[in-house]
């Protein structure tokens, strides 16, 4: 628990520097071998493409750094539970567990919805953490929220 809670954090400040670019406060760390091996946050307002998720920019980055799309042995900490579309990237990847804090429950795939990462009709299934340092994630989206709720209103 003490090694998801460290590298949660590490998801946290991936999280902080999406907020500091405009983007919707979202983080992720790609684990290999004890060690971190990707980096990624949200970055869709910037590049605008639907693909730049901070999972999805992580696991990129995890390929690149492992030379291949398979990322067995490797874990995902995010800072907010993943959607549809990177619960279907992270099992098609083969990744073994996915750690995450807050949960998404208008479009959580990791339990709150569903759990695409755990179908058993899939030819891979992905072991789940949930609600690892949860209060400090989910502060870090609904202040940010609550912020652009202000912008509007003034």
């Amino acid at each position: 628990m003490i090694m998801d809670q460290t590298f949660m954090k590490e998801a946290i400040l991936e999280a902080k520097k999406a907020e500091a670019k405009g983007e919707v406060p979202i983080g992720a760390v790609i684990v290999h071998e004890g060690k971190i091996i990707a980096r990624g946050h949200n970055e869709r307002e910037l590049t605008q493409r639907v693909l730049s998720h901070a999972e999805l920019v992580a696991m990129e980055r995890a390929s690149e750094k492992l030379d291949t799309w398979r990322l067995e042995g490797c874990s995902l900490y995010v800072s907010l539970e993943p959607c549809q579309m990177c619960a279907g990237a992270i099992v098609q990847a083969r990744m073994d567990r996915v750690v995450y804090g807050a949960a998404d429950p208008k479009s959580g795939c990791a339990g709150s919805l569903m759990n695409l990462l755990q179908v058993d009709a899939f030819n891979h299934q992905v072991s789940v953490t949930s609600g690892v340092l949860s209060e400090e994630c989910g502060l870090l989206l609904s202040n940010f929220f609550k912020k652009i709720r202000e912008k509007k209103n003034w």
